[in-house]
């Protein structure tokens, strides 16, 4: 969703006018912000599509927004395309199912189709992992992404991709994908939101516990098993600096707010547990419960830093970052050295990246080091190479977006 509503003020400008098709809010369980209307243009035509209630379909084990809305977006883009003449269709989702409309509308109308790869779709990245790790229903998702992958690519004539790995992955999988246009374009900067975010800071406090007498380091994003190295490093050097150095320490707390997807009061926490083992949960909060979307920048702007903890996997993208650095606060950040994550943040200058595959006890020094500057007061803001990160913008991703369509409909090949 956000890479459409970044794009949307935008698209005239490289010649394309956009329509939107999407669920009614109404029938998802994802945390709302009204507010994020105000960010799209006026003469944007949106369309809402009905899906089954969740009430019904989770009694056969089927809650995914993607299959109870599948049926309704069929039916509705059939008369969308029957009555009003389209060049593309483009998909940038990550409810996976819905893909395999493309497939079945290129059929049905001719109408070439253009796929948004944000994650992963069919991915393997579990399967060595212990069935605790995996994520719930991982037995059926994993096998009906097997099965509904190849339905979407047989077909696609484009596709985009925050990272260079899915491209590769599929195009392995799919040799056909090699001779279609294909694009690295990571999720745009937006800074009309952070604009919007300080017109109005009157309208948003923290519903919080957070005591302005300690460092408060805070983190805005889901939680997972796949983040433990990086916690567990972060943590055990915590520990390790009530031990040598509490004076200092006992200053720092962290904050984990909405790391679960969740409906509301029913997260399990993932980051307090790892917390508990190594015996420093006094000093860490966590909060499964998502936010709005304009309350994560008022948390972000607010904090006296920021930690974005990643994951070990290379292919680990960039969407989450870029609120990080237009707060312009401290920033610690844990990737692979790799992922084009901490690149950016590298290039810009936006804050310190801790690589996940560096010996321990470099990684741990650096740590140990930072935390000790933030207790003392001694972090800064960063110097922002903003000629670096103009690249990043979301007007930029949208007229490369923009180019790549143009190369489908005049059937230029990769």
């Amino acid at each position: 969703m956000q890479r459409i509503r970044m794009s949307l003020p935008y698209f005239k400008n490289y010649g394309w006018e956009a329509e939107v098709v999407t669920v009614a809010p109404i029938h998802s369980d994802l945390v709302k912000d009204e507010r994020l209307i105000e960010s799209i243009p006026t003469d944007i035509r949106i369309h809402e599509v009905k899906a089954f209630s969740k009430k019904w379909t989770s009694k056969i084990g089927l809650g995914s927004l993607a299959l109870r809305s599948l049926w309704h977006y069929k039916k509705y883009v059939n008369k969308l395309l029957q009555t009003q003449n389209f060049d593309l269709i483009y998909f940038s989702t990550t409810q996976f199912p819905i893909l395999i409309l493309g497939a079945y509308w290129k059929k049905k109308f001719n109408i070439p189709y253009v796929i948004d790869m944000q994650d992963p779709w069919h991915s393997t990245y579990y399967e060595d992992k212990p069935k605790a790790e995996r994520p719930p229903k991982y037995w059926f998702s994993y096998r009906l992404n097997k099965a509904l992958e190849p339905v979407a690519m047989h077909k696609v004539d484009g596709l985009i991709s925050v990272s260079q790995a899915y491209l590769d992955t599929l195009e392995s999988r799919y040799p056909r994908l090699m001779h279609i246009p294909k694009k690295v374009i990571t999720f745009g900067a937006f800074k009309q939101d952070f604009d919007l975010v300080k017109r109005n800071l009157e309208d948003f406090k923290l519903n919080f516990p957070i005591e302005t007498t300690f460092f408060n380091f805070v983190y805005v994003g889901r939680g997972g098993h796949d983040m433990k190295d990086a916690l567990h490093l972060l943590f055990t050097t915590f520990k390790r600096g009530l031990i040598t150095d509490k004076e200092i320490f006992d200053k720092i707390r962290f904050h984990f707010i909405g790391t679960s997807y969740a409906p509301k009061g029913q997260g399990i926490k993932t980051i307090e547990p790892i917390a508990k083992q190594i015996g420093i949960d006094d000093y860490v909060f966590e909060q499964t419960d998502r936010i709005p979307f304009y309350e994560n920048i008022f948390r972000l702007i607010t904090a006296d830093a920021l930690m974005i903890i990643g994951s070990d996997d290379p292919q680990y993208t960039a969407s989450k970052i870029y609120p990080y650095i237009l707060a312009e606060r401290p920033l610690l950040a844990f990737f692979h050295p790799k992922s084009s994550a901490a690149q950016i943040i590298t290039d810009c200058g936006a804050g310190q990246v801790i690589s996940l595959i560096e010996p321990k006890e470099q990684s741990t020094n650096k740590i140990y080091d930072y935390l000790v500057e933030a207790s003392s007061g001694k972090l800064v803001s960063p110097n922002l190479n903003w000629k670096s990160f103009d690249k990043y913008t979301a007007e930029n991703m949208c007229k490369n977006q923009c180019k790549l369509f143009n190369q489908v409909i005049n059937n230029e090949c990769s």
